[in-house]
């Protein structure tokens, strides 16, 4: 493969009960290795522990080391799973195309629009919810009147 990319990608979970945290690690480090152009040459999986300063919230994580046949498909796992640390380890140098640079920019500006719809979405529903709220509170106030 001339464009091969090896990394090593960390993902962290939080949450409760630990043995959730486990299974959910296992089955993205399966989904990871399911995806076309990956393949995984190591995995390293961290027992569960209590978070800092908690008594039943856990955190892990999950060390891959992966071989990508290219750049493109580094960059969907970075957007599809949102690891929280990437080291690329090979090749030192990475050098593309206009192609290849339309496809990974283009992917990248998809997804924030998709992002950005979202908080949109989301924050035109916190405002109706709000209102009603405001209304709710109003009509509360005006029969105990």
């Amino acid at each position: 493969m001339e464009n091969k990319i090896e990394a090593m990608l960390v993902f962290e979970a939080l949450g409760k009960p630990k043995e959730h945290l486990t299974g959910f690690l296992n089955e993205l480090v399966k989904k990871i290795g399911e995806e076309k152009g990956v393949k995984i040459i190591s995995n390293n999986l961290s027992e569960p522990i209590l978070a800092k300063d908690q008594k039943e919230i856990y955190t892990s994580f999950a060390e891959l080391e992966l071989s990508l046949d290219k750049i493109q498909t580094l960059v969907m796992i970075i957007f599809k799973y949102m690891p929280a640390h990437i080291d690329i380890s090979y090749p030192e140098k990475v050098s593309m195309n206009n192609h290849e640079w339309n496809e990974v920019v283009n992917e990248i500006v998809r997804r924030l629009h998709a992002y950005d719809e979202v908080a949109r979405v989301m924050q035109m529903e916190r405002m109706v919810l709000e209102n009603k709220l405001k209304e709710m509170l109003k009509k509360l106030k005006d029969t105990n009147k």
